[in-house]
């Protein structure tokens, strides 16, 4: 089998997303299961496969408006706090 991605590889992309890893092993199997699954969906015979197109002419679409907001927009959002935005924690 033929590896795309080598061990050293995530390691170098782990050591520029500033992310420390314990064991660059465990990552490199589940890249290898991914790339793996890549290579049965290449292998998929999707040519005899109709797909269903809806044409809508430019004539059906909506007329495009433009309708002002008056308010700021970011003093509605959920966790705006003074001058930022506070997002969600990452594990």
């Amino acid at each position: 089998m033929i590896h795309l991605v080598t061990k050293e590889d995530i390691e170098h992309v782990a050591k520029l997303m500033r992310i420390e890893i314990d064991s660059p092993d465990e990552y490199f199997e589940r890249i290898q299961k991914i790339m793996n699954y890549f290579d049965i969906l290449d292998k998929a015979d999707i040519e005899s496969e109709e797909i269903p197109v809806q044409e809508v002419t430019i004539s059906e679409l909506r007329e495009d408006k433009f309708i002002p907001f008056e308010s700021k927009l970011i003093t509605n959002l959920k966790n705006y706090k003074g001058t930022f935005v506070r997002a969600p924690k990452m594990n």
